[in-house]
């Protein structure tokens, strides 16, 4: 491999003369990288006519005209990011990739380990660089993201973290235009928060019309499949892009929750297990092998995976929460209790998700307390009422004359849709001491 100039998004292989944005090929003709590697080469010096001539043309003359339509084609190849290469008369052109650059490369690192130390430190860059070069788009698109992710985890508030999530997003897409990235996004928006699944559909199938190589869009979309319901179509993504995207970190986990959610709990195993040797540190790989094994009567070996994603991933509660309904499940009551108490008085202080206490409290048996959270969950807009039609979890629940209410409440006056047969695991614990 050759020499290699990263900037931006972007990746230059100068010795392939190939251009890639996040791993994605660019098209882009040899003569215009020639050009862009000049620009790149002198990054924040203006190259006039002669200077293109001796570093892109290699000494042949070509008119004035032609290198403006190769440096032309090169912003093309930019897309939003064009306007980082400027021309001035008698100065010629040149190519600034702006100050917050190394801050938002630092938060995405930060943000790719997909904690919540590590989102909340990403955003501290993206707003760092934001305070550098306000006209950059993709600090927003950093902040935006973020809030985004901590929404949708369950780290933080989920009301409060979409309401920022669209403010930085509506200001990147100002900047910058409506970028596949940003669309998709905001699909997930869409989907998780306002459960506006033909919407959200609508702007992933646009978000891949012109990104068709991006895992995320793919993997994003296979997911909104799973929330309605549509399991074939789901199914049929994921094993059409597997070869090509399996690796994405998100990517194994999706086809797991996709398994769980069609009750084909032995494929979630094999599937589940699959991610966590490909993504030992993703705690979404170990929360979903960990419920597939639950759903699979492995209670013991479930716990061992809910406590290892706690331990390297102490951020959500819920894992905490999950732990605790498997602890029922096995009737050991004093030990899931005792979480219960630990996430109640954790509550006082920091967000904990009502979904998943629902869920805790109706395996410990407090059906009242469980319709409460559920509730609860619709006040603060969880991230997984999105799957409330869908979600095996919730097979206990959803048979309680009361859910359809409040279903109708998270999603509106649609029907929901019928439940599949589940294992059936209710089990009634008494309050120790009651």
């Amino acid at each position: 491999m050759g020499e290699q100039i990263t900037f931006g998004p972007f990746c230059l292989d100068v010795g392939a003369n190939l251009l890639t944005r996040d791993g994605a090929p660019l098209e882009l003709r040899p003569q215009a990288v020639h050009a862009l590697r000049a620009l790149l080469e002198h990054t924040g010096r203006y190259l006039d006519y002669q200077e293109m001539i001796r570093t892109a043309w290699r000494g042949n003359v070509v008119s004035r005209h032609t290198v403006a339509v190769t440096v032309g084609e090169v912003k093309k190849a930019l897309g939003e990011h064009g306007h980082w290469i400027s021309y001035r008369p008698k100065l010629g052109y040149r190519l600034d990739v702006p100050q917050s650059d190394d801050l938002i490369r630092k938060g995405w690192h930060f943000w790719n380990r997909q904690s919540r130390e590590g989102l909340e430190k990403a955003l501290c860059c993206f707003e760092r660089a934001a305070g550098f070069d306000a006209a950059d788009f993709r600090a927003y698109e950093g902040i935006a993201a973020s809030y985004l992710k901590l929404g949708t985890y369950g780290m933080r508030p989920p009301r409060e973290m979409y309401a920022r999530f669209l403010e930085a997003h509506e200001r990147a897409v100002a900047l910058g235009g409506l970028t596949p990235e940003l669309r998709s996004d905001r699909a997930v928006g869409l989907q998780v928060f306002e459960r506006r699944f033909a919407e959200a559909e609508a702007e992933l199938l646009e978000a891949r019309r012109q990104r068709p190589r991006t895992a995320k869009i793919n993997a994003t979309l296979a997911l909104l499949y799973v929330s309605m319901g549509r399991f074939e179509e789901g199914l049929a993504l994921t094993s059409k892009t597997q070869d090509a995207q399996g690796l994405w970190p998100v990517f194994p986990a999706a086809q797991a929750l996709l398994r769980i959610c069609l009750r084909r709990f032995e494929d979630a195993v094999a599937l589940g297990k699959e991610a966590v040797d490909l993504h030992p540190y993703l705690h979404l790989s170990r929360a979903f092998y960990a419920q597939a094994l639950e759903y699979s009567g492995r209670f013991e070996e479930a716990l061992v995976e809910y406590r290892f994603a706690w331990t390297i991933y102490p951020g959500p509660t819920w894992i905490r929460a999950l732990e605790a309904k498997c602890l029922a499940e096995l009737r050991r009551f004093d030990d899931a209790w005792q979480i219960l108490h630990w996430l109640q008085q954790t509550r006082q202080s920091e967000y904990v998700d009502a979904y998943h206490m629902a869920l805790l409290l109706d395996a410990l048996g407090n059906r009242e307390e469980a319709i409460g959270e559920l509730n609860r969950a619709v006040d603060e807009n969880s991230a997984l009422l999105c799957l409330m039609d869908v979600d095996p979890k919730l097979d206990s629940l959803r048979s309680d004359p009361r859910f359809r209410a409040i279903r109708k409440r998270a999603f509106g006056s649609g029907p929901a849709t019928q439940p599949r047969v589940s294992k059936g695991w209710d089990c009634v614990a008494p309050r120790p001491g009651a």
